[in-house]
């Protein structure tokens, strides 16, 4: 390889091939990339997978991580998603417990991190498949192709389809099972440094050791499996030494030599593609058995082309998203968080104009396999077959060949594959070096790819730093999305910004007139502005397009309440019910309802449901507090607020409730000191200083109960029964001072 490394000398100055420099300047350019993340939001995703895991918490066993999926759902679940990655849950369990709960910045500086040390081991791995394994008369590997391998890894570290790898933190799934998938590799290459690399011998220890860590690898990311077979074609083709084109003329010319049969047999070759198939199917039989079930139910929106009937449909259309994937690695400028929902139409007939792009991915592909094959060059064969491999191997599982996947197109699996494209790449350059004498404008398209690449990368970064920017990003993308709508919506909805959610929300249910979420979400907003009519009919459609969806059924549910169609509302509530068995806030709002309706004893039963299901549902035990209090049962609503204060000691709320009840029971002392402990939580609440000027009014304290009467009418002018209270209090003074005069 000396010779694609002289043609790259005006590229790569000599003063920073040493191994130390070149990986310090590959580590440096990844951390300048992606550093404007490190104190980012948790975003998109990062919701599910982190905040709302519990597998993150102290409180759940180690054991259950091995039994969940991704998402802390149980793997035996039909609603799982199947994404088995114990490790990575693990990494961020880890992450928990050292900063002290979800602070977003130590999760982001920990995958900036891994991807800088993933760039730095790419510079090793880059020299193995550019120079091959040969090593010194020490035992030290030598590297043939010093600026292949740092002008790969470059490219590599500054590539800007990685964003969403680093910058979102569930990314980390695929750093580590592609931190694992080198690892097993550069392993795989120990298996013939200590036996000298003579032939017919290896390590099996350091075979076994890169099927082990190729397992890891799969246990962090389900496509870090598939480093077995890049092992196998590097094997065949680095230590193996084979021309597949010459075999396979042996093959259908029936040559009775095929001598280099015989070699694999004598070389060990078919052991090592023995242990390495062995070890694959078990890992991947293990994998199985602890899915338990079959594989996950996606819908439509989620991978449209794997619904059409046609078998052609869905060739065209898995080609076309294969195409669109070389584009993103290609020119990584259009880059979006999702690519479902309407992003990418189908393909349905060949009139498309879109099938020239399936033409151009098979036109290069099919140049570069006749390359790689055909090519007179041995190591040209072997760099374009290695290339293509690393390219091809770990976007497999990514492909729908095997199964369906719950994506169109997904920047996060492109990471690993994007190494195979940076070597390929970095050969192209070398092969232009070579048949051009502008060599000088050649070194200003390389470093001007890095230098754009770069800056893309700081600006794709800064736009995942919060929800806003990264969902805004995606709407001149992606403007078909209905999801890239929804999630603007919801961003603005968060913010109180109703009005402007409220659009989105409608343009998403225009895109996708089944988008039940969206229609929740547009419904519940309606119902806050009172215009239940409209939220209703949206409900009402949700819930006929996805009967089980229980937060609609319960929404419906609430707007039937508003507009006093009590058995339609108490209907809707208990099949939400029936679909989401553990919902407290549904138990809540049906007591709501029994409460309207004077129905007391059900109104208290649903309400200690849902602080059963939920101890911490202040609501839910401040409205049994309230009912007890009204319907005279002060010794009850008295037990009732000292149980919900163990449970939730610093709510204000229920310090507010329990004092009044006590205030009435005549424990004035006790409620006095309930009242001020509120107020010093929460001091600008009116009704909080009204009471306890009541409470002072009753006890006699009536210099104290003024002066409470005064602030609460300070905070609210207009509450009627504090200005009456007040009245009295001030009559019951002037008669006071009358009678001391």
């Amino acid at each position: 390889m000396a010779e694609l490394d002289a043609d790259l000398g005006h590229i790569i100055p000599s003063s920073v091939l040493a191994p130390f420099w070149a990986k310090l300047v590959v580590g440096f350019v990844s951390l300048v990339c992606f550093a404007r993340s490190y104190d980012g939001d948790f975003v998109f995703d990062d919701s599910e997978a982190i905040i709302n895991n519990k597998d993150l918490r102290a409180e759940t066993p180690l054991g259950d991580l091995w039994h969940h999926d991704f998402w802390g759902s149980r793997l035996s679940s039909n609603t799982s998603h199947k994404s088995y990655r114990p490790l990575t849950v693990l990494t961020f369990r880890i992450n928990y417990y050292l900063s002290g709960g979800f602070y977003p910045m130590s999760f982001h500086v920990v995958n900036i991190l891994l991807h800088g040390g993933i760039s730095v081991l790419m510079v090793d791995v880059f020299s193995v498949l550019f120079g091959g394994l040969q090593y010194s008369s020490r035992g030290r590997r030598l590297n043939l192709a010093p600026r292949s391998s740092l002008l790969a890894a470059l490219l590599f570290a500054a590539h800007p389809v990685h964003t969403e790898c680093v910058a979102g933190v569930v990314g980390r799934a695929d750093l580590l099972g592609a931190l694992f998938f080198l690892l097993s590799f550069l392993g795989y290459c120990k298996a013939f440094r200590e036996t000298g690399n003579k032939e017919g011998t290896h390590s099996t220890f350091w075979v076994l050791l890169s099927i082990l860590l190729g397992a890891v690898a799969m246990l962090c990311k389900e496509q870090g499996i598939t480093v077995l077979g890049l092992n196998a074609v590097f094997d065949i083709l680095v230590i193996g030494k084979l021309n597949v084109l010459e075999m396979v003329q042996k093959v259908l010319h029936k040559d009775k030599s095929l001598e280099n049969l015989g070699t694999l047999r004598n070389g060990g070759l078919l052991f090592r593609m023995t242990l390495l198939a062995s070890g694959g199917a078990g890992v991947l039989y293990m994998r199985w058995k602890i899915m338990g079930t079959g594989p996950p139910a996606f819908t439509e929106v989620d991978n449209p082309a794997s619904f059409a009937d046609s078998m052609l449909v869905r060739a065209i259309n898995y080609n076309y998203y294969y195409s669109l994937n070389a584009w993103l690695l290609l020119c990584p400028w259009w880059l979006c968080f999702d690519w479902s929902m309407g992003c990418i139409p189908l393909i349905k007939s060949a009139g498309d104009w879109r099938v020239i792009a399936l033409a151009a991915l098979w036109f290069c592909l099919i140049g570069l396999i006749c390359q790689a094959l055909c090519s007179e060059d041995s190591h040209k064969r072997r760099i374009l077959t290695l290339g293509l491999g690393f390219l091809i191997i770990p976007f497999l599982p990514a492909s729908n060949l095997f199964f369906r996947v719950g994506f169109v197109v997904a920047e996060r699996v492109l990471y690993l594959p994007s190494a195979g494209y940076c070597m390929l790449l970095t050969f192209g350059f070398g092969a232009l070096s070579k048949h051009t004498k502008k060599k000088k404008l050649i070194a200003t398209v390389v470093l001007g790819i890095l230098f754009i690449n770069m800056l893309r990368c700081m600006i794709r970064s800064g736009e995942w730093r919060n929800e806003e920017q990264l969902f805004r990003s995606a709407l001149s993308v992606c403007p078909l999305n209905a999801k890239v709508h929804y999630n603007v919506g919801k961003n603005l909805a968060d913010k109180g910004n109703q009005t402007a959610a409220i659009r989105y929300y409608r343009e998403a249910v225009r895109l996708n007139p089944k988008y039940v979420h969206a229609m929740n979400n547009l419904g519940n907003i309606l119902k806050e502005r009172n215009e239940l009519q409209e939220a209703e009919e949206l409900l009402s459609l949700a819930v006929q397009i996805q009967p089980d969806f229980a937060a609609a059924w319960m929404n419906l549910g609430i707007v039937q309440n508003s507009l006093k169609r009590f058995e339609a509302a108490e209907q809707s509530y208990r099949t939400a019910i029936k679909h989401r068995r553990k919902y407290p806030d549904c138990y809540y709002n049906l007591g709501r309802l029994y409460a309207d309706l004077n129905r007391h004893v059900d109104a208290l039963n649903a309400w200690r449901n849902a602080t059963v299901l939920k101890p911490e549902h202040s609501l839910a035990w401040n409205n049994m507090i309230i009912l007890l209090d009204n319907t005279g049962n002060l010794a009850q609503a008295e037990a009732v607020g000292r149980e919900a204060l163990e449970l939730i000691p610093n709510d204000h709320s229920l310090m507010f409730s329990l004092a009044n009840v006590l205030g009435k029971s005549q424990k004035y002392k006790e409620s006095e000191a309930l009242f001020l402990k509120a107020i010093k939580a929460h001091p600008n609440a009116a009704s909080y200083h009204g009471n306890l000027a009541v409470l002072y009014h009753r006890w006699g304290h009536l210099d104290l109960a003024k002066k409470h009467y005064e602030i609460s009418l300070q905070l609210d002018p207009t509450a009627s029964g504090t200005k009456e209270n007040y009245s009295l209090l001030r009559r019951k003074l002037e008669q006071k001072q009358k009678k001391d005069v």
